[in-house]
């Protein structure tokens, strides 16, 4: 069977019944892939035209925009055109499952921990993507993003603390400095596209900051020139963390800055008040060819993607790995 790959146009062979994968990596098309067993996204394409059974690889505004496919899950029926997302954006980091040693974990607000592990072998990973860390066998592990980049020493975890939460509201207790947690990763395919020049409008709400700052330190700090502006909302001022540090970095990188929007403000408050889909409403009416990063619970998401497609931009360049909730 014939496959067509677009943009670049190449059509390849390939035999009924193998993954869209395996045809890729046998024909040398470039693809990010990384976890091969469906969990971490990375190697999402697009079905333009054909049959290929698998999987849904999209959720949301994105689904109402074409048939997404796990190219490591699905399987080829038929002569297709597949559409592969920025050839020249690939990144293969191999997902592995290494021993961690947590070395701090500190208060960042009233319900936010900063977790950091160390571990003695490489973990590559791109910024924005996320891990599993398993505190204990039975039911104990949960996904959390890396709020780092790759050059750090350790790597940085942003906890929510979740009232009745099965994992999280133990961690207080339990944590203890020098013990040892399972980690698997990276994972997600909400990872920062480095090879353009786009003006980015990142936007976080609660502990999605850390894939966030991930994204921005990564760009800010290998040099990428792009106007980089991020909201981070809350409800209230208390519910915020990391403004010193976000203060560095706009001191620091004259093509950062960044909005607080809040839901509830105080007098005199310099934030904005409102929703993050009002800030982007109210601050950037247009979002042609910008790149969209999106980080928190999946009504946000989903609410600040309508936002920013209304203004422009492109559901293909939003970036979004939402937090979706699992007994926390």
């Amino acid at each position: 069977m014939e496959i067509l790959i677009k943009p670049t146009n190449k059509t390849i062979t390939a035999t009924q019944g193998s993954t869209l994968l395996e045809a890729f990596l046998e024909n040398q098309i470039p693809i990010s892939y990384s976890c091969l067993s469906g969990r971490c996204g990375t190697c999402r394409c697009k079905v333009i035209e054909g049959t290929v059974s698998g999987p849904s690889a999209a959720e949301g505004r994105l689904a109402q925009h074409g048939q997404f496919v796990l190219a490591c899950q699905s399987r080829i029926e038929t002569d297709s055109i597949i559409e592969i997302p920025e050839p020249d954006e690939i990144i293969t980091h191999p997902t592995k499952t290494v021993k961690a040693q947590i070395v701090a974990y500190d208060v960042l607000s009233n319900d936010v921990r900063s977790l950091k592990l160390k571990i003695n072998k490489g973990f590559d990973y791109s910024p924005g993507q996320f891990a599993s860390l398993t505190f204990w066998r039975e039911d104990g592990t949960r996904s959390y993003s890396m709020a780092g980049v790759t050059e750090d020493d350790l790597l940085e975890f942003h906890i929510r603390l979740v009232p009745n939460g099965r994992v999280t509201s133990k961690l207080d207790e339990h944590i203890e400095i020098g013990a040892s947690i399972k980690l698997n990763g990276p994972l997600g395919a909400s990872y920062l596209r480095r090879k353009n020049n786009d003006p980015m409008l990142c936007v976080a709400t609660g502990t999605g900051l850390a894939p966030i700052l991930s994204i921005v330190r990564g760009a800010l700090e290998s040099g990428m020139k792009n106007d980089i502006h991020l909201v981070f909302g809350a409800r209230t001022e208390e519910d915020l963390y990391g403004l010193d540090y976000l203060n560095c970095l706009a001191t620091e990188y004259s093509n950062f800055q960044y909005l607080i929007a809040l839901d509830h403000t105080k007098p005199n408050s310099t934030s904005f008040r409102g929703l993050v889909t009002d800030a982007i409403a109210a601050h950037f009416p247009e979002l042609k060819n910008w790149r969209i990063y999106l980080a928190g619970a999946p009504a946000m998401v989903e609410a600040a993607s309508l936002a920013c497609t209304k203004r422009g931009a492109d559901i293909e360049r939003i970036y979004a790995d939402a937090f979706y909730p699992s007994g926390v």
